[in-house]
């Protein structure tokens, strides 16, 4: 995940590897390094092989050189903008990382490190609304990093096998496939959940009891007790800065923007899946839940309406929120439902024309992406040179193709290609000041030969990943 964007952005598609989440949870690729992966497999096997033991010295861990230099590069990777402190990481890098990396290792070692506020920014919407971004210190983004790569060996062995986000080996469309199979196994009766501002509503002294279950390092605790009630600062729109405290004010929610958050978020969650199995819900209602972060589905054999009750039931006792609007129960192969980008419900075989139930590219994502393109292609980019512009073009339909690849895709890559072209077309006539006939002056051979565009649906044969 992206720092800046950790606390529930769920936009699988934009990700450079959609199909596979990188390893232990950060969804970037970098070669772990041998004493990292030497220790997490230490952790993993220890946790594994005694399921209820409880680890009490990790704090150590955390400040070690080899991991707080990994942990730096991994935030590096993701880049994001500063913090409030300012500092970024040519900055760093100007007064020397291994410099900037001994002083944070002494402050943890001698426990006199202090978490910082999160920087709020507000992104527009394509609603019109604007979206609140949370961005942490360089610093922090670092040493949650850190706790990161520590952790996540350990409760990965505890995660419910049908929670799908940020965890490696596991990605969103594995979650697609899941429950496409489910579906063909006449678990037709769905629960479509929403919750209200979940990774905003995790109550802090439950979550700790989740940590504090595997966790008796009291260090590590009052670290990530430091992160939870992090004060958030924010333009007070009169050229000042505001600071608000509601985290530690209500006790609830997970860290902004903080690359720890996807671990917390999805700890909490596991305690709604493990109770669904041992309460027997599973079994007597013949219904399975399948999750990515905050976003899951309830598919049954038995009766929806009754798993809608028990979940909403289970919902309370958490302390969560069920969101009225967007919860529903589908009944398919009449109705359908929209899980993770994808929309799931009857469709026809194109070369028999029988129905079967499977999934598409749902309306509303063949949307998004058609208003990202919209964005990239707007006056406000005429300055670009056309290469660069085409290769930006190319880089969002390959990721959204290299996600929306399962089902009946052709129709939707048809017509993003046309979408594109489209605007590339009307974008070369404002930049070069060539008014009507875009077609005639930029024709399709100029666009996808001499420019090179891409074009999904005559591509799809070079995509071993897409079933047209």
């Amino acid at each position: 995940m992206k720092s800046g964007n950790a606390g529930g952005g769920k936009e699988p598609w934009f990700e450079e590897d959609a199909g596979r989440g990188a390893g232990q949870g950060i969804g970037v690729n970098l070669q772990t390094p041998e004493s990292v992966q030497k220790l997490q497999n230490a952790l993993h096997a220890k946790a594994k092989e005694a399921p209820d033991f409880r680890f009490y010295a990790l704090y150590d861990k955390v400040y070690r050189g080899d991991i707080l230099d990994f942990a730096y590069r991994l935030a590096r990777s993701n880049r994001g903008a500063p913090g409030v402190d300012g500092q970024d990481f040519v900055a760093i890098e100007s007064v020397g990382v291994e410099r900037w990396l001994g002083e944070l290792a002494q402050a943890l070692k001698e426990k006199t490190y202090r978490t910082q506020a999160v920087r709020r920014v507000y992104i527009p919407k394509a609603d019109g609304k604007q979206r609140p971004l949370g961005i942490p210190t360089v610093r922090d983004r670092v040493v949650q990093t850190a706790v990161v790569l520590v952790l996540t060996p350990i409760f990965e062995v505890d995660l419910d096998p049908h929670q799908y986000a940020y965890r490696p080996e596991r990605s969103a469309l594995d979650a697609v496939r899941h429950v496409h199979r489910l579906l063909n196994t006449r678990y037709t009766e769905v629960v479509d959940a929403d919750l209200s501002d979940y990774f905003g509503s995790v109550p802090h002294a439950e979550l700790m009891r989740c940590l504090a279950r595997r966790i008796v390092d009291r260090h590590l605790l009052a670290l990530i007790k430091q992160w939870l009630v992090m004060p958030v600062d924010e333009d007070d729109g009169r050229g000042g800065t505001k600071r608000t405290t509601t985290a530690k004010d209500d006790k609830r929610g997970t860290p902004q923007g903080a690359p720890i958050s996807p671990l917390l978020s999805n700890l909490y969650l596991r305690r709604f899946l493990l109770g669904w199995k041992t309460l027997g819900l599973e079994r007597k209602l013949r219904a399975q839940i399948v999750s990515y972060a905050d976003d899951f589905v309830i598919l049954c054999r038995g009766s929806a309406a009754r798993a809608e009750a028990a979940m909403r039931s289970m919902m309370k006792k958490l302390k969560l929120t069920v969101n009225e609007a967007k919860t529903h129960v589908r009944r398919l192969p009449a109705e359908r439902f929209d899980f993770l980008g994808y929309t799931f419900g009857r469709c026809y075989s194109a070369r028999t024309g029988r129905a079967y139930l499977g999934t598409r590219p749902s309306a509303k994502s063949i949307r998004k992406v058609s208003r990202k393109i919209h964005e990239l292609t707007s006056r406000r980019t005429l300055l670009l040179d056309a290469d660069d512009q085409v290769a930006r073009l190319n880089r969002i339909m390959t990721g959204w193709a290299n996600y929306f690849c399962l089902g009946p895709v052709s129709r939707a890559y048809t017509a993003l290609d046309r979408h594109a072209a489209s605007r590339l077309r009307r974008w070369l006539c404002l930049k070069h000041k060539k008014a009507g006939g875009s077609a005639a002056r930029f024709s399709y051979e100029s666009l996808y030969q001499n420019l090179g565009l891409v074009r999904l649906s005559t591509t799809t044969r070079n995509f071993p990943w897409a079933k047209a």
